[in-house]
Formats: structure tokens, sequence, C-alpha cells
């Protein structure tokens, strides 16, 4: 087997396994985040639904900086929107990547902000 293809393979199997776990409500919506090679987005979902409550990106932060610092100030943009639309409650959706860097970065600062997992 390819090694890329393999690469891929065990990524899809590790998202879905978190997904399988993972389900949001309009009570308590999924709070996904996803990390491009450019940008950054964080979005609340209703699963029921299958509607997106918010999202927020990097592009409307009017702010460059390093990642940690953009993923801190995407974590507290979409804790405050969240909080304008009385959301108290997320479940966090790390995908397929493990809680540390700029994923932790993330979620600390929207609990800073208020937001309970």
């Amino acid at each position: 087997m390819n090694k890329n293809k393999l690469k891929k393979d065990l990524r899809i199997r590790r998202h879905k396994r978190v997904r399988s776990i993972i389900k949001g409500d309009s009570k308590r919506p999924r709070l996904s985040v996803y990390f491009s090679l450019k940008h950054s987005y964080a979005q609340l979902i209703d699963d029921v639904k299958g509607k997106t409550l918010i999202s927020v990106s990097d592009k409307e932060l009017k702010k460059k900086g390093k990642n940690m610092q953009i993923a801190d100030e995407l974590g507290k943009l979409i804790a405050k929107k969240a909080l304008g639309k009385k959301i108290k409650e997320v479940v966090f959706d790390r995908g397929h990547r493990k809680y540390h860097g700029k994923i932790k970065s993330l979620a600390d600062s929207a609990k800073e902000e208020g937001l309970k997992f």
C-alpha cells in the first residue's frame, strides 16, 4: 500500500472514532475546529438539525501572528459569539488531531471566555 494512502486512511479512522462519540444538539452544539495550511476555522454545529449555528475564521480577526496566537484569538471570538446567542455549553470536536498545540490553545481560550465543555 502507498505510504500516503495509509496515512490518510489512518487519519480518517481516527476522525471517525472521535466523531462516533461526539454529537451536538441545539442546547449543547458541537464546537468543530479545522486548520488548513493558510487559515483556521471554528464553528458551532447542531447535528440534530444539520445546521451551523455560528462560524468564525481567522479572516475575521484582522490580525496577523503566530498560529498559537491566532488560535487563541479564534477561541475568544467564538466564545463571545456563542455567549451572545445564549449558548453556554458545547461539545468539543477535535477531529483527528491530538489535544495539543493550536487545538488546546483554542479550547483553553474559549473556556476562559465562559464556554463550558
